[in-house]
C-alpha cells in the first residue's frame, strides 16, 4: 500500500511543495530512499526504526520504499522526517487517509519526539498560499503562526500526531496575535548622545544613511569608528511590514530566527570578523545558503580593519553594492539572495595606525602605507561613496562628563524627512534612494548652480577623479541638498560631497 504525505523544501530563499510517498511491500526487510536526498535525509532512515518502535508502533519487517518528489530537486533538512515516518505506520497499518490538506514538517528523536526544525517562517507562507494546514513541531509553531492565516496543529511526538491524523484526539489550532509586535518601534541598547565629538564623522553618516550611501571610516585605533558604526541602525527609519517579512524569512531560513518565533523589528547589523571565507560573506557552501551580505538585507554590513579581509572576500562584495543583490551559481544549483544593505567599512590609515595621529608617531614607510591601502582594490574603492577620515579627539573634549552630542531620534527625523523627499522623487522608477540612480536620473535630479559646476570641475582635474567617483560626489551631493532643502545643488553642497572622496586626493602617500 502506497501513503502519500506533503511537506516543503526550500532551494536558497525558494520554497517548494515535496510530495513523500511511502510504499510497504512484501520482500526482503530494508529501507529504501529515492528522490535526490542530501545526507541529513538519508539518516532519517536510520532513526525511522527507533522513533517508531518507541512510540509504541511496530515497525513493518517488509521491503519500505521511500520517494520524494520532484525527484529532479535536491531534498535537503531534517524536517521530512515526520512525514516519512507516518506514512511508514499508516502504510503498515494498512490505513487509507486522505492527508492532502495537510504539509508536515517536523524531526525525530530516537524517543518519537518531534523537534523544532529551522525555516518554518518561509515554508507557512508557503502553506497558506497553497491553502493547507501545517502539522509541525510545537517549538515551532510560534514561527509558523507569524504567517497569519496558516492553521496550525502543533506536535510534541510521533505518537500524538498518528493519534490526532486518525481521529482518536484532539489538537486545538494554534493562533497568537503578533500585530503588537509587528507594529511596535525597535529598541536599540545605544544611542548617538552617547558619542563625544567627532562632528563630521556624524554628518556623514547622517548623509550616508539619508541617501543608503556606502561609507569607509578612517582612522587610529580608539578613535570611535566601531562605537559609531552599532549606532547606525539607530537613525535608520523603522522597517515596513514588508521589509519585516522579507528580512525574518532570511534569519529563518538561516536558523536565526527567535526561539519564540517574534518577528524581526531591529535593522539588522552584521559585522563578521577579518578571518571570515569568501563564502561566509556572500553565501553559498555544499547547500546553499545565506552569507552576511544577505543577513545584512535592509540593514548594515560593517566591516572593521578591511584590508586584514581577504582579498577574494573583498571582491565579492562588489555585485551585492552594485547591484543589491548576490546571484550564486553551483554545478547542480543556483539561488539569488536579496543584498540592499549600507555597507560601512573601517581601516587604519596605515599598518601601525597611527599616521596623523597627534599623540604617537607613525612608524610606516610611504611604501608600507601604499602597500597596505592597495589592498582595497580601485574597483570596489570606487563603490564606496563616502570616504571620511576620524582624527583623534583633544583631551577636554574626551573628559567632558556632558557632552551636546544630539540624539539618534533627532537624526532619525531628519533621515525619514529625506527618505519621503526620495520616494517621492522617484515614484515614477524602479528605485527609492539617489545612491541608485542611473545617469538619465542624474542628469535630471541633479542639478548644479554655475558655482557649483566650477567647484566640481576643479576637483575633477586636481584629483583625477574617476567616472565613477564624479556620479558618486553628485549623488552625494543630492542628497546634501536634500538634506539641507534645497532643490538645486549648492557650492556648499558639491563641496561637502568632494570632502567625502578623502581616498581620492592622495594625501596619505
Amino acid at each position: 500500500m502506497v501513503s502519500k504525505l506533503f511537506s516543503l523544501g526550500h532551494s536558497g530563499l525558494d520554497v517548494y511543495e515535496v510530495e513523500a510517498e511511502v510504499d510497504v511491500q512484501r520482500g526482503l526487510p530494508a529501507i529504501s530512499l529515492v528522490g535526490l536526498a542530501d545526507t541529513a535525509v538519508k539518516e532519517s532512515r536510520d532513526r525511522l526504526r527507533s522513533a517508531i518502535k518507541n512510540s509504541g508502533f511496530d515497525f513493518p519487517r517488509q521491503r519500505i520504499t521511500i520517494n520524494l518528489a520532484p525527484a529532479g530537486i535536491k531534498k535537503e533538512g531534517t524536517h521530512f522526517d515526520l512525514p516519512i515516518a507516518l506514512g511508514v505506520i499508516f502504510s503498515s497499518l494498512k490505513r487509507d487517509l486522505d492527508l492532502s490538506s495537510y504539509i508536515f514538517l517536523g524531526e525525530l528523536s530516537l524517543e518519537g519526539e518531534v523537534k523544532g526544525v529551522k525555516g518554518v517562517f518561509p515554508m507557512a507562507l508557503e502553506a497558506r498560499k497553497l491553502n493547507k494546514k501545517l502539522v509541525l513541531p510545537a517549538a515551532n509553531a510560534g514561527e509558523a503562526a507569524l504567517a497569519r492565516g496558516s492553521e496550525i496543529y502543533p506536535v510534541n511526538n510521533l505518537r500524538q500526531a498518528v493519534s490526532f491524523l486518525s481521529g482518536q484526539s484532539r489538537i486545538n489550532p494554534f493562533s497568537q496575535d503578533f500585530s503588537s509586535l509587528f507594529n511596535a518601534s525597535p529598541y536599540y541598547e545605544v544611542d548617538f548622545s552617547e558619542v563625544k565629538g567627532q562632528t563630521f564623522a556624524r554628518r556623514a553618516l547622517e548623509v550616508a544613511v539619508s541617501g543608503m550611501h556606502n561609507i569607509l571610516m578612517v582612522g587610529p585605533p580608539g578613535v570611535g569608528k566601531t562605537m559609531l558604526a552599532k549606532r547606525i541602525p539607530t537613525i535608520l527609519p523603522d522597517m515596513e511590514f514588508e521589509e519585516i517579512l522579507e528580512v525574518t524569512k532570511i534569519y529563518s531560513i538561516s536558523g536565526f530566527l527567535n526561539k519564540n518565533g517574534f518577528p524581526i523589528r531591529n535593522r539588522p547589523y552584521r559585522s563578521p570578523h577579518h578571518t571570515a571565507s569568501s563564502i561566509a560573506l556572500s553565501g553559498g557552501g555544499i547547500n546553499i545558503r545565506p552569507g552576511e551580505v544577505t543577513l545584512a538585507h535592509k540593514g548594515v554590513l560593517f566591516m572593521d580593519e578591511l584590508p586584514e579581509f581577504n582579498r577574494d572576500c573583498l571582491e565579492v562584495l562588489r555585485q551585492p553594492l552594485e547591484e543589491g543583490c548576490v546571484n550564486i551559481s553551483r554545478a547542480n544549483k543556483q539561488a539569488r539572495f536579496p543584498s540592499e544593505f549600507i555597507f560601512v567599512g573601517a581601516m587604519n590609515p596605515c599598518p601601525c595606525g597611527y599616521f596623523g595621529s597627534r599623540s604617537r608617531n607613525c612608524n610606516c614607510s610611504s611604501h608600507r602605507i601604499h602597500k597596505y591601502r592597495n589592498r582595497i582594490s580601485g574597483p570596489l574603492l570606487d563603490r564606496i561613496d563616502i570616504h571620511v577620515e576620524l582624527a583623534e579627539m583633544k583631551t577636554k573634549e574626551l573628559m567632558s562628563h556632558h557632552g551636546n552630542s544630539e540624539s539618534s531620534k533627532s537624526m532619525k527625523e531628519r533621515v525619514e524627512a529625506v527618505r519621503r523627499l526620495q520616494k517621492q522623487r522617484f515614484s515614477k522608477d524602479k528605485i527609492l534612494f539617489n545612491s541608485q540612480m542611473n545617469q538619465k536620473q542624474i542628469r535630471e535630479f541633479c542639478l548644479l548652480t554655475p558655482e557649483a559646476k566650477n567647484i566640481l570641475e576643479s576637483a575633477i582635474s586636481h584629483f583625477g577623479l574617476s567616472a565613477r567617483a564624479y556620479d558618486k560626489i553628485l549623488k552625494v551631493s543630492r542628497t546634501i541638498a536634500d538634506l539641507n532643502e534645497r532643490r538645486e545643488i549648492s557650492a556648499e553642497d558639491i563641496s561637502e560631497a568632494v570632502q567625502y572622496r578623502s581616498l581620492d586626493k592622495r594625501i596619505w602617500v
